[in-house]
Parts: C-alpha cells; structure tokens; sequence
C-alpha cells in the first residue's frame, strides 16, 4: 500500500532544426495546399476563378433556365463561387497575420466543405453535360442553343471540381493524421 510515485518533470527540447533529424511519426508542419498556405490560396483562387467562368459562361446564355440541370448548375456554381471565396479571405487572414490553420476542428469544417461543394458541383456539371450531350449530338439542335456556351461552362465546372479535389483530400489526411 505505500508504494512509491513516481514524478515526471517534463523537459523542453528544442526540435531539430534539420528535417532529416525528425524521430518518425512527426509530421511536416504545413504541407502545400493545406489551408493557411500560398499553395492553398492558390487553389482557392484557381477554383473561385474556373467557377467564375463556368458562371459567366452559362448566365451569357437565356435559355438557360428553361432547363432543371442548367439551373442546378448555376446554382452549385454559385455556392461555389461562395466557399472558394470564403476560404480564400480566411487564407489570406492567416497568411498576413502567420497564423497556422492546423486546428482539428477549422480543417474538419474545410474537409466538410470541401466535399459538399465538390459533391454538388460534380453532379451539377455531370447533369449539364448530359443534357448538352443530348442537345448537341443525339437531336443535333445546337443551331437552335447556345452549345458552345454551355460546353465551356460544363468544361470550366468539371476542372473546377478537378482542382477542388487537391484541398479535400489534404483536408482529410491532416485530420486523418492529427493526433488527439
């Protein structure tokens, strides 16, 4: 009953100032394209801007709304726009300021948002393609509508989910590999 207890003083040690020095295990601090970092501003921007154009390219027309998928387009394409927007003005917040945006739950709310955009921008851009499929080649109308339009904003959406998938899936390996 009187055993010993043993105390534990803990110590500060520096981290090796080479990376090759790291024990295993320990993570790169920032990896580029993870929130917070140039990289990931830029993917930010690369996706506000191919949304922007998939936009512009689709609003030019005005049959547009006569169709559901043209119309749910526009309207992930907005939502887009949006979290594209919002990420990069808190990017550009943590780059000025040099706050690190490695918190468990700020890259849970990224990787949440990340997927519901991506999610909704594939689909809309995979139901407009279908109904330009089937407007350009199996009715051959394209003289009647605005084909190329509406290929340039099916195109533009596609590589917008193309470069949202960068973030994402960084996103879900920083969470996957925080600890705690």
């Amino acid at each position: 009953m009187f055993a010993s207890r043993p105390v534990v003083h803990p110590l500060e040690v520096a981290a090796p100032a080479d990376p090759a020095q790291q024990p295993p295990g320990v993570l790169m601090k920032d990896l580029p394209g993870m929130p917070g970092t140039p990289g990931g501003l830029g993917l930010r921007v690369l996706q506000l801007l191919l949304a922007a154009i998939s936009l512009a390219a689709m609003s030019s027309t005005v049959d547009f709304a006569s169709v559901t998928a043209f119309s749910y387009l526009i309207a992930t394409t907005i939502l887009q726009c949006l979290w594209s927007l919002t990420v990069a003005i808190v990017d550009i917040y943590a780059l000025l300021v040099k706050h690190c945006l490695r918190n468990r739950r700020t890259v849970a709310l990224f990787a949440i948002g990340d997927g519901i955009t991506w999610a909704g921008s594939f689909s809309g851009a995979c139901m407009a393609a279908g109904v330009t499929t089937l407007i350009d080649t199996d009715l051959d109308m394209c003289y009647e509508n605005h084909c190329a339009n509406f290929q340039t904003a099916v195109a533009m959406e596609f590589m917008c989910c193309f470069s949202l998938l960068p973030s994402l899936l960084l996103n879900l390996y920083s969470i996957a590999s925080s600890r705690g």
